[in-house]
């Protein structure tokens, strides 16, 4: 189980590469201005992380907390935790292979092999890319990463909520946060606990957690839709769903339009340049799916930011 305790050594390991990840900004606004009538809303701007995610604390913590053989690290990943593999990788100066499935976009790809990693694109979907990586693990006895469902990953993601809370001084009454496998979610509601709220937001083209919370258990989902590129696990990691089964409050999904509706939003007015996955939390807003009190503070983390920018177009 992760908790406060693993989340405060992990940021403590972190540390020790100063140089690598970014404390990201934090901006807090009025509800008004954007629309939802509520007392604030905090924008936790991650998509400006090393590697255009949050996912670069959980895996420069993957690499740093285990011994990296010649053949390096290897990772399956939709895009995001393939190149925050890579980045670290090329940090440390090791290896790195990343297994990506057919429908991540050539923008994040390209981004890959620009950090030097080598690049096996298969498989219609992240099950069957996860499926080649570990074949060729077991092959090359390389570091394999997980993208969302190993205790040093979960812990790293969970970095970044403690973060918030320092530069806030508090924790929002609310965090709304976007679910794939659930290593973000895991790693915020670890902790965050019972000091706030936490809802998880899915696509309804991929509700893993939501589905596993109405079975009382993980069960394979069929997964499609705008943000099946960086949401698009086919199960709750195991590590997300306990942890979720104490710390989280509602999970909720949303439509491919309304995500859509709200990554274009945050563009238009905010100018923020973010990947559909991030757009969840302000979509919920927008839509009603979430409805604040008015005097509530709300936090939605802005998590990744690597997609094609032609299609803001």
């Amino acid at each position: 189980m992760i908790d406060r305790a693993a989340i405060s050594a992990a940021r403590q390991r972190l540390a020790s590469q100063p140089h690598f990840l970014r404390s990201t900004p934090l901006l807090r606004l009025p509800g008004a201005a954007l629309g939802v009538d509520c007392a604030e809303v905090w924008l936790k701007l991650e998509h400006l992380q090393v590697g255009g995610s949050f996912k670069a604390r959980g895996m420069l913590y993957r690499l740093l907390a285990n011994p990296v053989p010649d053949s390096g690290v290897i990772i399956a990943s939709g895009g995001n935790a393939g190149i925050a593999v890579a980045a670290a990788a090329q940090a440390l100066g090791v290896r790195c292979e990343v297994f990506v499935p057919e429908v991540s976009p050539e923008a994040k790809r390209a981004r890959l092999r620009a950090l030097g990693a080598e690049v096996v694109v298969t498989g219609a979907a992240y099950a069957q890319a996860y499926e080649a990586c570990v074949a060729r693990q077991q092959a090359t006895g390389a570091l394999q990463a997980h993208a969302y469902d190993q205790p040093e990953v979960v812990a790293g993601a969970g970095t970044l909520a403690l973060e918030l809370e320092e530069q806030a001084g508090r924790l929002p009454d609310t965090l709304l946060i976007s679910v794939g496998g659930g290593g973000l979610i895991g790693g915020v509601a670890a902790w965050v606990e019972s000091r706030a709220h936490v809802v998880s937001l899915e696509p309804e083209r991929a509700p893993t957690l939501h589905s596993a919370r109405a079975a009382g258990q993980p069960v394979d989902v069929d997964v499609s839709g705008i943000a099946a590129d960086s949401l698009g696990a086919k199960r709750i990691g195991a590590i997300a769903w306990q942890v979720s089964q104490r710390h989280v409050h509602d999970a909720l999904l949303l439509p491919d339009d309304a995500i859509r509706a709200a990554q274009l939003w945050l563009w238009r007015e905010l100018k923020l340049a973010v990947e559909p996955a991030a757009a969840l939390g302000l979509a919920a807003l927008q839509t009603g799916v979430y409805r604040p009190q008015p005097q509530e503070t709300v936090g939605l983390v802005l998590c990744g930011a690597n997609f094609d920018a032609a299609s803001m177009g």
